[in-house]
């Protein structure tokens, strides 16, 4: 049974409401004005809120921003109930992340019919998708039942970049977002001298080339294929409309976006305080987390020195003297670009 808060401080208002929903059996909880109903939502995790906009003490508006700035219930449907009827309160209630909005008197059809499909959008888009095409088009294509997302999924383009080809270039702007079907991607940056630091390796499933386009930004990095790689590009345009149309949906899709970001920082961050011996230990054992699909064999990558030096941030001759003192301690073995670990336990604690 869904959980449903009504925050209504008109007694009448809220015991008719609350006989309604509950006719239709969800479980109703109610708060008589906007500190209770905060209070409630943080208690109960309720799975929509209705609440009014004119209360005492703390009106509409000030619930749902609150509500917003918690995780916990940042994600929660919300409706917004009201006697007025102006353009401008609705605009301001849809701009602060209400998802609908409901003008007194209301009947029992627009009631349930809004609860109903507030409900059954937030249901699909708590579904888990894999990080694959499939599942990037599925997530797309149910996309589509949302009015102002029909498009999103139409015409999408893949394309094949050969082996060492530039996605995009550091400086440009972004009109794309990709999605890395097959192959292997890394962006980098380059300083004043013309040295290369990688800052990030992709494997299929993974998004990039967003960050910049979030914040509307020249790209900060370039994107370089590793080997042959399939990608598929999502327009600007579209993905601006995903994200400003709709609150669900954008949501969403930051998740799935945003799911590398940590994994970012913290390797920077052991990469910037540890000795060389420890970021090349880290950068194999990132490199086979990120790459290894059979774990029940050793990890093996076909990778420049070049490459390797710019993950860890030192020079190539430092790489190599630091695999070749892992080579005669039997970590790895080498055998031209490919670098076979064989101890990944001593390497993993030797990084800590």
């Amino acid at each position: 049974m869904k959980t449903i808060l009504l925050i209504e401080d008109n007694p009448d208002m809220r015991d008719n409401t609350t006989e309604i929903l509950e006719l239709a059996h969800y479980k109703v909880i109610t708060a008589e004005n906007g500190k209770q109903g905060i209070k409630l939502a943080q208690e109960s995790s309720p799975d929509l809120i209705i609440c009014d906009i004119m209360m005492p003490e703390l009106d509409g508006y000030g619930v749902l921003h609150l509500l917003s700035k918690e995780p916990s219930t940042a994600s929660i449907p919300f409706i917004f109930l009201t006697a007025k009827a102006e353009k401008n309160d609705y605009r301001k209630g849809m701009t602060l992340g209400a998802d609908d909005y409901l003008t007194k008197p209301y009947d029992d059809v627009e009631l349930l019919s809004a609860v109903e499909t507030r409900l059954r959008k937030n249901n699909l888009l708590k579904t888990e998708y894999s990080r694959t095409e499939e599942g990037l088009y599925q997530f797309l294509n149910e996309a589509k039942s949302f009015e102002s997302l029909k498009k999103l999924s139409e015409n999408k383009k893949t394309k094949l970049f050969k082996k060492r080809e530039i996605i995009y270039s550091e400086g440009n702007y972004p009109n794309a977002v990709y999605f890395l079907k097959s192959g292997k991607i890394k962006n980098f940056k380059t300083n004043e001298f013309g040295k290369e630091y990688i800052i990030e390796l992709h494997k299929p499933g993974d998004f990039f080339g967003y960050l910049d386009l979030l914040e509307n930004t020249a790209y900060q990095d370039s994107a370089v294929t590793l080997q042959d790689s399939e990608v598929v590009i999502i327009p600007k345009d579209e993905f601006n409309s995903l994200l400003y149309n709709n609150r669900d949906v954008a949501s969403k899709f930051i998740k799935i976006l945003s799911n590398e970001v940590r994994e970012r920082e913290e390797r920077l961050l052991k990469l910037a305080y540890n000795s060389v011996r420890k970021r090349v230990a880290e950068s194999l054992i990132m490199l086979a987390n990120r790459y290894q699909e059979d774990k029940t064999k050793h990890f093996a990558i076909a990778i420049t020195r070049e490459d390797l030096a710019s993950i860890v941030g030192t020079a190539t001759e430092t790489v190599i003297r630091t695999l070749s003192d892992f080579k005669e301690e039997s970590l790895i073995e080498m055998k031209g670009s490919l670098i076979t670990v064989l101890d990944y336990e001593k390497l993993a604690r030797m990084r800590n």
